[in-house]
């Protein structure tokens, strides 16, 4: 064999090599197992947690009546240049919108009401309802539904309407695509508690009624004392043991526009109630207790007289 049959048989030979060897190695990378589908994050430093959730073995929270919080409610407020303002109350709050989650990246850190966030608990983040409330949200392409206690403000992106802990996500079956339309609406507990207080024979309304029963209007001499009319549903903000206490705290509702405020005498260790009203039932007055709050007194509750 000459030298140049020994050059191009050598080639060959080189070039069947580098043939099998790149074959070899396609074949290598299509074998390769694929990556297993991971959740869709919105946020790429965000991730979900390491383990599986099972939703079915996390209660979901019972709505109760709770006070205010006492961090994350100021209003108006401003994020990336942009107000919001804090809605007074939840009555009769419904939307529709997009849903997102957030995980990993904010697990335990403080959320606006300086709770820390457990993306295994059912809660969320809204940007004008008051903290804490709690909301029904309802995945509109499963009609799969949750309910979650809103303790956190946000999102702030595009046109997304409420934030799920990541199990809330699984909850609804969203946290594989990430974002979901949902129907978000407010839960009343309060009216859980006037209906038990209905059942001693007081007449029901619909608890959407959220109109207050309008007495006439509360002239300057109505803080003395004055007994209330028998049978019919109050607002009792405080009851106190010296009367001159009853009527600065009369005159205080006054002041922040209340009218219908009354200072009544009772037998018992604090005889001097404030009261505000009447209402045409329990329930007409229990809508007014978030209010009542929100102004800045929270021991409101609902009494019959």
């Amino acid at each position: 064999m000459d030298s140049e049959q020994l050059a191009k048989t050598l080639a060959k030979t080189l070039f069947m090599l580098l043939l099998a060897l790149g074959l070899q190695a396609c074949s290598s990378v299509s074998e390769r197992p694929g990556k297993p589908l991971r959740p869709v994050v919105l946020d790429e430093r965000d991730y979900p947690p390491p383990r599986d959730i099972d939703p079915a073995t996390i209660a979901e929270p019972i709505p109760k009546v709770e006070p205010r919080a006492r961090y994350g409610n100021h209003s108006p407020y401003t994020v990336m240049g942009k107000r919001y303002w804090v809605l007074p109350d939840h009555a009769n709050y419904k939307s529709k919108g997009i849903a997102s989650w957030y995980g990993t990246k904010f697990h335990g850190r403080p959320t606006s009401t300086l709770e820390p966030y457990d993306m295994y608990s059912y809660t969320a983040a809204h940007k004008t309802l008051p903290l804490p409330t709690y909301v029904r949200v309802t995945n509109l392409d499963n009609e799969r539904s949750v309910v979650v206690r809103v303790n956190d403000r946000g999102p702030f992106v595009g046109d997304r309407v409420i934030d799920l802990s990541y199990v809330a996500a699984v909850k609804l079956g969203m946290h594989m695509q990430g974002t979901a339309r949902v129907s978000v609406e407010a839960l009343h507990p309060e009216l859980d508690a006037a209906a038990q207080a209905a059942a001693a024979g007081a007449p029901s309304t619909s608890p959407n009624r959220r109109e207050l029963a309008r007495p006439e209007p509360a002239r300057p001499e109505s803080a003395r004392s004055e007994p209330a009319t028998s049978g019919q549903w109050f607002l009792q903000i405080g009851a106190f043991s010296a009367q001159d206490n009853a009527r600065m705290l009369a005159a205080r509702m006054q002041h922040a526009g209340f009218s219908g405020v009354q200072v009544v005498e009772e037998a018992g260790a604090a005889p001097f109630r404030v009261v505000l009203g009447p209402f045409e039932s329990a329930i007409d007055a229990a809508t007014r207790v978030p209010r009542m709050e929100h102004a800045g007194f929270p021991r409101a509750r609902v009494v019959q007289r």
